[in-house]
């Protein structure tokens, strides 16, 4: 599914079910917030969403088994010439390192067979084959991530608009010629209050969640690094 498709369809689900809380499920004492409280919940919901989506795809990158081992037997394999059966080891792993690593042992295998190529040409072939396979998959390892980092961006915003709001309700409310209204004055304290919460809330665990996912992903990109570096200098006769 495109990114575009994928982000209209969570921004509609989302505002869509924030209405239906908003109207059939919400406590009196929340719907106080105002109308601000729909836009909170639909960020909200969005997060929720991004966090869930990522956590799935990272899971699913580091493939089976462990990282670390996949890298050493991996590294070994190659070193001992045994090309098929690191071509096979990263089928069976299946993480966005293997399929990277598999890549640029296909074309390996491809670029040896070729008699027309010098030496320098094959390794500057098996030099590009990993460095395109990796710029490939780097995006699918980061995407959402800057929808996250604005979700938390805008929840500060927005709960800051709501708290103004609230307070120039509670101002007229105080304005009243007499005794002020204190139905109006309660409301608007309830609305600043209220969108100030919310909008916390959601700016923390986006702040919380995206730095934690781009850890995972520099995370990804450093053990991607150091294990392409390793096989390329094996593969070039440059160990």
């Amino acid at each position: 599914m495109r990114q575009s498709v994928f982000l209209t369809i969570i921004i509609v689900a989302a505002l869509a079910v924030s209405l239906a809380m908003y109207q059939f499920l919400l406590p009196d004492d929340i719907r106080k917030g105002g109308p601000l409280v729909v836009g909170l919940m639909m960020i909200s919901i969005m997060l929720v969403t991004f966090i869930i989506e990522r956590t799935i795809t990272l899971r699913k990158a580091q493939g089976q088994g462990g990282s670390v081992r996949f890298s050493v037997d991996l590294v070994e394999l190659v070193r001992n010439g045994r090309i098929p059966d690191a071509i096979a080891l990263c089928q069976k792993q299946q993480g966005t390192l293997a399929g990277i690593v598999r890549t640029g042992l296909e074309r390996y295998r491809q670029v040896q067979g070729d008699a027309t190529m010098s030496e320098e040409r094959r390794h500057t072939e098996i030099q590009r084959a990993f460095e395109t396979a990796t710029s490939l998959e780097m995006p699918l390892l980061e995407r959402n991530l800057i929808a996250m980092s604005t979700i938390a961006s805008i929840a500060t915003m927005i709960g800051l608009l709501g708290t103004v709001l609230g307070m120039i309700r509670s101002f007229a409310a105080m304005a009243h010629a007499g005794a002020p209204d204190a139905i109006q004055l309660a409301t608007g304290i309830s609305e600043a209050l209220i969108n100030t919460a919310g909008g916390l809330m959601a700016a923390i665990v986006g702040v919380v969640a995206y730095n934690f996912f781009v850890n995972k992903v520099e995370a990804f990109n450093y053990d991607i690094e150091e294990t392409t570096h390793a096989v390329v200098q094996i593969l070039t006769g440059r160990e």
